[in-house]
């Protein structure tokens, strides 16, 4: 593996993939989360941006969201239609394990730096390259981002009610689809480790969320019904709901599966006696009467605030949480606890909030979490220390605009 200078974990840290090297070479979200869990388990990577053309929307638009995705990574500046920009490409290549990128199919060949250009500098290379429909098929060119992940994966069709219509539900498909291609790189550096042989990775977003779907997939496949839109029901659970709650827009979730559990929440509401009802008395019934069922849980919850509901039914073990905003995220004391809120200190934008790391290893404390970097700030380290530029010649690449 490539000898990695990461961004410094502290004394007694080690994450499992130190030692692994990652080039970058995205835009936008799937590809750039995947590689911040890369650098989250340790690995060191170099996210290649272009200073003179194609910007990323997340870096334009708002530099907060761009941070949140680009966490502990370095970050270096090439124009890679400057043919000494590609030349360091692939010389950065050549001291990486791994190269992630998320342009359409064919973008990459034309810069030269497309997987079979890159294993003559790197024969053992594990290579990912996400598109929205994969690297061949009749649909390979058509444009797709977060939004439309969803659609083409059959989650929108199930996702919202039976009278509307079918739901985006956007940004969180990038990520989304970023942890499955996290899990396709992991699992091709273990192979690579066994064998001793690098990976290109043909990934599809598309067929990345259409996994998701199984039981639905099963269903039609089993019955030739077509599954539609519900809403917050479930195909057993009754009741399954989001119920309002005193304030302006609040809600809870409050979701019950056995014969105890209802018990438990006609106790905790003060009728017990709904559950002595035939037409409540098994899960079956309750499902068919479950619109009856909602009418007296919202007007249990609508006089208390989420969190009272949430510690009245969990205290009778019955699954229930607010819907959580933004605002309670941040505020939760449960997160701040865990330690997964971490306050970063942005050099523009100062000391903020983010969402830090979502698991915890019992043998090894997690590394510190550092900002984002600003365009083209690595350019020395990687051009001179990394790949042995002199200050002279990083210089003349400058005046050239390949760097």
């Amino acid at each position: 593996m490539a000898e990695s200078q990461s961004q410094g974990p502290g004394p007694g840290v080690n994450p499992l993939l130190t030692g692994v090297r990652v080039a970058e070479f995205s835009l936008h979200g799937t590809a750039p989360f995947c590689c911040m869990l890369l650098a989250f388990m340790g690995a060191e990577v170099i996210r290649v941006e272009n200073r003179y053309d194609v910007r990323d929307i997340f870096r334009v638009r708002q530099l907060w969201p761009f941070n949140e995705i680009n966490f502990n990574k370095k970050g270096v500046s090439l124009d890679l239609k400057h043919p000494e920009a590609v030349s360091l490409a692939r010389r950065l290549v050549g001291k990486s394990d791994v190269v992630v990128e998320n342009f359409s199919p064919g973008v990459m060949a034309k810069f030269g730096i497309d997987y079979p250009s890159l294993r003559e500098v790197k024969p053992d290379l594990v290579m990912l390259s996400c598109t929205g429909f994969g690297q061949d098929g009749p649909e390979k060119d058509f444009a797709s981002i977060a939004g439309t992940f969803a659609a083409m994966g059959g989650l929108s069709h199930i996702t919202g009610y039976p009278d509307g219509i079918p739901t985006e539900q956007r940004s969180i498909f990038d990520m989304i689809v970023g942890q499955v291609m996290a899990f396709a790189i992991v699992s091709a550096l273990i192979h690579r480790k066994r064998t001793g042989q690098g990976q290109y990775i043909d990934f599809s977003a598309r067929e990345a969320i259409a996994s998701l779907i199984g039981d639905v997939a099963m269903e039609y496949t089993l019955s030739g019904r077509i599954p539609g839109r519900k809403g917050n029901r479930d195909d057993i659970m009754a009741p399954h709901n989001c119920y309002r709650c005193a304030g302006e827009d609040r809600w809870v979730s409050i979701a019950v599966a056995t014969d105890d559990e209802w018990r438990a929440l006609c106790r905790a509401m003060g009728r017990p006696e709904l559950a002595q009802e035939e037409k409540f008395a098994d899960r079956v019934s309750r499902w068919k009467n479950q619109e009856e069922i909602d009418e007296f849980v919202n007007g249990w919850t609508e006089g208390q605030t989420p969190c009272e509901v949430t510690e009245k039914l969990q205290r009778v073990g019955v699954a229930a949480f607010p819907s959580m905003s933004s605002a309670d995220i941040f505020a939760d004391r449960h997160l701040k606890e865990r330690g997964f809120l971490v306050e970063v200190d942005h050099p523009q934008m100062g000391k903020r909030f983010g969402s830090g790391y979502p698991w915890k290893f019992h043998d090894r404390p997690n590394p510190p979490i550092h900002p984002a970097p600003d365009l083209g700030q690595d350019n020395q380290y990687v051009f001179g220390q990394l790949l042995g530029l002199s200050q002279a010649e990083v210089e003349a690449l400058e005046k050239k605009k390949a760097i």
